[in-house]
């Protein structure tokens, strides 16, 4: 199958990466990057083994992409305004458009863009970051998790997890509104934490007061869950995610680079759009509440 990938920074390059350095059919959208990339090639160090690719299929202008099988957007939500002119020449109604993105509501605002396209939420569970120009540095983890939001192919959709798991990423198809719940157990604690007490995700676990916050904030997403009918999302997943991050590698999540290098936050799907829901459904996240209202003061009046 043919893939094209939107966004090639730590994610994007990392996942493309391996699907190219598998043999499949792979093309890159890069903007900065392109020269280099072009020139030098694509530099993966992982901690599942470090790869090259040397002359990957790259572009510099979405409509020069080739029309895709899959299209994985790994653009960050602030821009997904942008969406249906970066999916002109690559999508159409065969298309399966995987939003490797983080938070709530993601899914519903792009089909709204796009009503005729065919769209997965992909939630990937890794740790990765753009270490410079055409490098990428993996650092633990590398899951993805793919919930069915419109997609009417279900045999495609195996043979896009089988196309994962075969290069060497895990993949699992999942129901989607548990795996958008499920991720925001883990994004809206320690994105948001590690950008109000400017840390890493190691140190908010190693402080007593800071695990506890954490691990309150993880159960008010349980207990919004719960209002809504979502399964899957308790207190042992709680305790899994807490355990998981205990083993991670010291971490600064996207929010917190995005705030580091003042990039605007994705605070609107990561917060904003799941407090809301919750607030409806009667299960307002008063703690996580009050870290929206931090995020919003730091992103605008502090540089």
């Amino acid at each position: 199958m043919r893939y094209s990938i939107i966004g090639t920074g730590g994610i994007g390059g990392y996942y493309g990466g391996r699907l190219a350095q598998a043999g499949n059919d792979v093309h890159f959208l890069l903007h900065s990057d392109y020269e280099y990339v072009k020139e030098h090639g694509l530099t993966v160090d992982s901690v599942n083994g470090d790869f090259y690719l040397p002359a990957p299929q790259v572009y510099r202008e979405a409509d020069e992409l080739p029309l895709s099988d899959v299209v994985l957007v790994c653009l960050k939500t602030t821009n997904n305004h942008l969406i249906p002119e970066l999916l002109k020449t690559a999508a159409d109604a065969h298309t399966v458009v995987i939003l490797i993105q983080n938070g709530i509501g993601v899914e519903e605002d792009v089909q709204g863009m796009l009503p005729g396209i065919q769209l997965v939420a992909g939630l990937a569970f890794i740790c990765t970051a753009k270490a410079g120009p055409g490098h990428i540095n993996h650092q633990c983890y590398g899951q993805i998790n793919l919930g069915n939001y419109s997609c009417k192919d279900g045999a495609l959709l195996s043979r896009i997890a089988d196309d994962f798991t075969n290069a060497g990423i895990p993949a699992h198809i999942v129901e989607y509104k548990e795996a958008r719940w499920k991720k925001a157990v883990w994004n809206m604690p320690f994105n948001g934490m590690t950008v109000a007490l400017n840390t890493q995700t190691d140190l908010l676990l190693k402080n007593p007061a800071t695990r506890q916050l954490i691990r309150e904030q993880m159960m008010e997403i349980v207990g919004a869950a719960r209002a809504l009918g979502v399964n899957g999302v308790d207190e042992d997943f709680v305790e899994k995610m807490i355990a998981m991050t205990d083993k991670m590698t010291p971490y600064s999540p996207s929010m917190k680079l995005d705030y580091d290098f003042q990039r605007p936050m994705e605070i609107r799907y990561i917060y904003s759009r799941p407090l809301a829901i919750a607030r409806a459904a009667g299960a307002p996240m008063h703690k996580l509440e009050m870290l929206e209202a931090e995020l919003k003061f730091l992103g605008e009046y502090i540089k």
